[in-house]
């Protein structure tokens, strides 16, 4: 037992006043003479006896009073449990990941955590609150009520270690509660690593009611009719669902079509024929779970002709031209001598087709070409030296050619994978009529294999700076040399690699990939490009490429949906932003990482915990009480005992 005001106790020497007081009688005694004291010597003896009973009681009572008034006044008390963290800063580790939309018994799990907060957390409490994007530094629950209430969800991952460090920089010296609220989807082990597991740790998980969920994954062209395009929509269940799952497809506001789906098996696709033309919209479907993962915006352009040229002579480059038909392609094709070098600026694709020599000033050309965004095809020569040819991909990575061997070789392996057959084949096929070549050279390096022989080395290569692409055969295609021209996927390939970036297919982007776009468009000194829908808008980073426009997103927008580039008033492309599908997967919860914390249902529970852990044991009510008991004894002895 400890006391607040200890130096009271030495009023304690008071308690030899009553003992002094029973010890010396002050009172002085009147002889008083009877008759006759014969009849009265019994009783005078027990009347003795009594009387000394009587001022023993009186005695101890007096002296039990006094000390337990005088214990009352220096207001002892024990020691709190916990009360070497008194002076602790509450921090509370909020998740408002995308999972947090989940259902639980009173509804989504983010907004039931809010409502709890608000409800439970005392008024004078100081506290810093940090959510996966955002943090309110030594506040209160009523200056951050608006905020709560608003707090939006996030596609950033809760990573409590990260936010920990935060609170730390904020105040470095100074110790911490630390309170986690995570449904703990997609929480490790290694998100936890820098928690001091002696501080007091509290872990609030709320729970779904259900784990089901159904994601839409991608959404992509499948297939280009002459007016129509075939949109193909694949999506992920987890979970069981024995009912139809309704999909819908919008095109703006106005419903375009809808169908339903059922989920026999984890993975479903579903198509939708739509007009060839401009589309602005998304696809929802219905599952009564996440909301986030329910919509996918996506937007289609018009086609626009994508400008080619090859290089090369022209009896090799005919099937080319069949190929880059004048519906879909300003096609030119030219000689290496009679070539205009200011033209290549304005293409999308250049085709090097079996060129003897490539001199330097085309290199350094292409060198640039490649990096505003352009597609660059190198089909060899036989009568190439791999020194010239690696003269130009040194240029653009790490890849080489080696020298040209003899002997014919079957190309046999597709790469299904590659962005230029991810819209071509609906299934693998391994049955095709394999084309061939009877010489070619050998290619090394780091390049994307996209067409392979049958000994597993490459005769079609690809790089990519994610703007433009750079297409490496490693033999030549013309009929004496190979049959590739007969091949059934001779027109896809040569078609998908003269597209230009953004000219056709679906636009839809990955929040947070930081992926780019080109734009033709030239700029004036001061004017810059935006990024606008009807509820927000953003500058993305940009960079003027003579005439185009790279525009980098970075973590850019905020939100899905569907978007606008503006030049001024000018509305320049139609393009769409999705969240990534990092918490479709409600199964992924790992509450065990969270085994070292103390576990409670609310808010409330925490601060209760924390409270009763240290607030110390106050005694003095005791001793007052004790007072009080021993006054009222006093009284009673007194009255009662003669």
């Amino acid at each position: 037992m400890q006391f607040k005001h200890p130096e009271i106790l030495y009023f304690l020497f008071l308690l030899a006043i009553p003992i002094l007081v029973h010890l010396f009688q002050l009172r002085r005694f009147q002889k008083q003479y009877f008759t006759n004291v014969r009849f009265l010597k019994e009783l005078s003896m027990q009347t003795r006896k009594s009387s000394v009973i009587k001022k023993w009681l009186l005695l101890a009572t007096r002296l039990l009073l006094l000390a337990c008034l005088i214990v009352a006044f220096a207001q002892p008390f024990f020691k709190a449990a916990d009360s070497n963290n008194t002076d602790n800063q509450m921090v509370i580790l909020l998740d408002n990941s995308f999972s947090m939309q989940a259902k639980g018994s009173r509804g989504e799990l983010l907004k039931r955590t809010v409502q709890d907060l608000l409800e439970n957390t005392p008024e004078d409490q100081k506290f810093s609150l940090i959510t996966n994007n955002g943090a309110y530094w030594d506040t209160d629950i009523k200056s951050i009520q608006k905020d709560l209430q608003n707090l939006a969800y996030t596609d950033v991952p809760f990573r409590p270690d990260f936010l920990l460090t935060k609170a730390q920089a904020k105040t470095p010296n100074t110790g911490k509660d630390i309170v986690v609220i995570t449904d703990a989807v997609n929480l490790d082990s290694k998100d936890l690593a820098k928690f001091d597991r002696d501080s007091p740790l509290y872990a609030i998980v709320p729970e779904a009611e259900s784990e089901r969920n159904i994601a839409i994954d991608s959404v992509y062209i499948s297939q280009t009719l002459d007016n129509f395009y075939e949109v193909k929509v694949d999506m992920r269940a987890y979970g069981s669902f024995t009912d139809d799952v309704s999909i819908a497809l919008y095109n703006g506001n106005s419903l375009a079509a809808k169908t339903l789906v059922k989920f026999d098996a984890d993975k479903k696709s579903s198509t939708f024929t739509i007009p060839k033309k401009d589309f602005h919209g998304y696809v929802t479907v219905t599952d009564g779970s996440l909301d986030y993962d329910n919509y996918y915006y996506f937007s289609i352009s018009k086609p626009s002709k994508s400008n080619v040229i090859v290089i090369g002579e022209p009896a090799k480059n005919a099937f080319l031209k069949r190929i880059y038909t004048q519906d879909e392609f300003n096609f030119a094709d030219t000689q290496l001598a009679s070539l205009d070098y200011n033209s290549l600026d304005k293409q999308d694709a250049i085709v090097l087709n079996e060129l003897k020599e490539i001199p330097q000033s085309l290199i350094t050309t292409l060198k640039d070409f490649y990096a505003k965004g352009g597609n660059i095809v190198v089909i060899p020569s036989i009568e190439s030296t791999p020194q010239n040819l690696n003269t130009l991909l040194t240029v653009f990575g790490n890849v080489v050619y080696k020298p040209l061997t003899q002997g014919e070789k079957l190309i046999t392996k597709i790469a299904f994978s590659h962005p230029l057959y991810q819209t071509v084949f609906e299934k693998k096929v391994d049955n095709f009529q394999y084309p061939n070549i009877k010489a070619g050279f050998n290619i090394s390096g780091n390049a994307l294999p996209v067409l392979s022989y049958n000994d597993g080395s490459p005769f079609l290569t690809s790089i990519t700076n994610r703007l433009g692409n750079v297409y490496i055969f490693a033999a030549p295609v013309n009929k004496a040399n190979s049959n590739f021209q007969n091949s059934p996927v001779v027109v896809p390939t040569f078609y998908n690699m003269a597209i230009g970036a953004g000219k056709t297919g679906i636009s839809a982007f990955k929040i947070g990939q930081n992926e780019s776009v080109l734009l033709d468009v030239v700029l004036s000194k001061d004017e810059v490009l935006a990024v606008k829908n009807d509820k927000s808008d953003f500058i993305p980073m940009q960079q003027v490429l003579n005439n185009k426009v790279k525009l980098s997103f970075g973590d850019y927008p905020e939100t899905a949906g569907n978007y606008s580039i503006f030049k001024g008033k000018e509305n320049l492309k139609n393009i769409s932003f999705n969240h990534l599908r990092t918490e479709s997967n409600l199964s992924l919860k790992n509450q065990s990482v969270l085994a070292d914390f103390t576990k409670a249902d609310s808010v409330s529970t925490v601060y209760n915990d924390i409270k009763s852990g240290r607030t110390a044991n106050e005694m003095w009510k005791w001793f007052v009480i004790g007072t009080l008991i021993f006054l009222i004894l006093e009284l009673l002895i007194q009255k009662f005992v003669k």
